[in-house]
């Protein structure tokens, strides 16, 4: 019997060393070879590998029989907004986010309504079934039919597997094949788990839930590969000690990965949230300096979130710019430009940044309003309540034209705000709104602040 080696794989590339190194030698990454107990040798004279035999002919285009499938109502209206209009049958949705966030409790949730009118399976890999019944009890679910099982071998899980239509599996770094020797958990395992249910998902039409953990870096953990073979990637953002939850789609083949969902944590249950106001907008703005209002588009959907930023006079020789939900990137290149082409030095000012409510704005149409709320806090003057700003903003310092700008605006309006400040090359598609709302359309960054902050008349001291 050969003895057992040790090989070191990859985690973002699946490449093997025989020994570990700080740098992949496939992909280049450092710090993602992680330890495996190597497979036993495959002899040399192996046997030829069979051809499955069911050799098909390419099919043109037009003679392709179009498939539609009625999506599923998960019961969780903010959910079904991320799916992009509810669960397709057949597919595979991974789930993943910082451990206690609230994965567990929402694909329990999530079971329980599926399971009024489907046959539904609960795997616990990591609890048992009596404490999967304690969280359902707590959360109100006790009368709920979906049947559990705690089980962490995927051979097993397979022949449980009956007529369900729907099966959820926590977690997926729990549960291994008998297939391979290596620990749950382990790059080789994940792969191949998660390789086998894709095949049952599309040969059986059952769809699954699979909850996936996330590294310390917050990237999911396991291969590459794992993100690849699922049909949506869905992860929930915020921090542990606030209630609101950002669930987001990182891939969907079905719908718009730009969609987010909102969630309150609550000791009842998590729930979603359709009233934004309190969330992403501080009843306080318009008072103090360096606030600005953005209409950020997500999919489907338009929210105003407020932008707060900070300046701070740097005690080091060099500054540090800190964003919350805008790309570190983006805000470096934003300040160089209003240094560049509007004067407003930030070399000796510590820059804070944050977007309320734990999102991220990763769309350009937030630039306009990033650079009015660092201009307020330079020049320590705030900026309307009522107004609102949005835009993409060049290296030149111009005002570039953004997407969905008539949708914004028409949030504006909704909102109640009483001014918008845009580019000026959107303001063909948002002239109907003229008699409802003041419109300020603006050529560059420079003329934006003249707008927003006008100098204050200096008045002559009467001795």
């Amino acid at each position: 019997m050969a003895k057992s080696k040790s090989v070191y794989v990859c985690s973002e590339c699946g490449a093997q060393s025989p020994q570990w190194l700080g740098r992949c030698p496939g992909c280049g990454k450092f710090g993602t070879l992680v330890e495996e107990i190597a497979e036993e040798p495959v002899p040399q004279k192996a046997a030829k590998r069979e051809r499955s035999g069911s050799f098909t002919h390419p099919v043109p285009l037009n003679e392709v029989r179009e498939e539609r499938f009625a999506r599923i109502p998960s019961g969780i209206a903010e959910l079904d907004v991320v799916l992009g209009g509810g669960i397709v049958p057949g597919s595979l949705v991974l789930v993943g986010g910082d451990p206690g966030i609230g994965k567990s409790t929402l694909l329990t949730e999530v079971a329980a309504h599926l399971s009024k009118t489907q046959k539904v399976l609960y795997v616990s890999a990591e609890e048992s079934c009596s404490q999967v019944k304690l969280r359902c009890t707590r959360l109100g679910l006790g009368g709920s039919s979906m049947l559990l099982l705690n089980e962490t071998c995927l051979e097993d899980i397979e022949e449980a597997i009956g007529d369900e239509t729907v099966v959820v599996i926590d977690s997926i770094q729990a549960v291994y094949t008998s297939a391979l020797s290596s620990a749950a958990g382990s790059v080789g395992q994940v792969r191949e788990c998660a390789g086998k249910l894709q095949r049952i998902a599309k040969s059986r039409g059952i769809t699954f839930f699979i909850v996936g953990h996330v590294t310390k870096e917050g990237a999911l953990a396991g291969p590459k590969v794992l993100e690849h073979i699922m049909d949506t990637v869905l992860y929930f953002e915020g921090e542990k000690e606030d209630n609101y939850k950002i669930l987001r789609a990182y891939k969907n083949r079905f719908g718009s990965v730009q969609e987010v969902g909102v969630f309150e944590m609550t000791g009842e249950g998590i729930f979603g949230v359709s009233d934004y106001s309190d969330i992403f907008l501080s009843p306080s703005r318009g008072e103090a300096a360096g606030c600005c209002v953005t209409p950020a588009e997500t999919g489907n959907r338009c929210m105003m979130v407020e932008l707060q930023t900070l300046l701070a006079k740097t005690a080091f020789g060099m500054p540090r710019r800190m964003p919350l939900g805008i790309d570190s990137n983006k805000l470096i290149v934003l300040i160089a430009v209003l240094e560049k082409r509007c004067g407003i030095p930030f070399y000796n000012q510590d820059v804070y940044l944050n977007a309320m409510g734990g999102i991220r704005l990763n769309e350009p149409a937030v630039d306009l309003a990033v650079c009015a709320a660092l201009a307020g806090a330079y020049k320590n003057r705030p900026i309307d309540a009522d107004c609102a700003v949005f835009g993409e903003v060049g290296l030149t310092g111009e005002a570039r034209g953004v997407t969905f700008a008539e949708k914004r605006v028409n949030e504006c309006v909704k909102m109640g705000f009483k001014k918008v400040v845009f580019p000026a090359k959107n303001f063909k598609s948002v002239k109907k709104f003229e008699d409802k709302i003041e419109l300020v359309p603006v050529r560059t960054v420079g003329e934006m602040i003249r707008k927003l902050f006008p100098e204050q008349k200096k008045e002559q001291a009467e001795e």
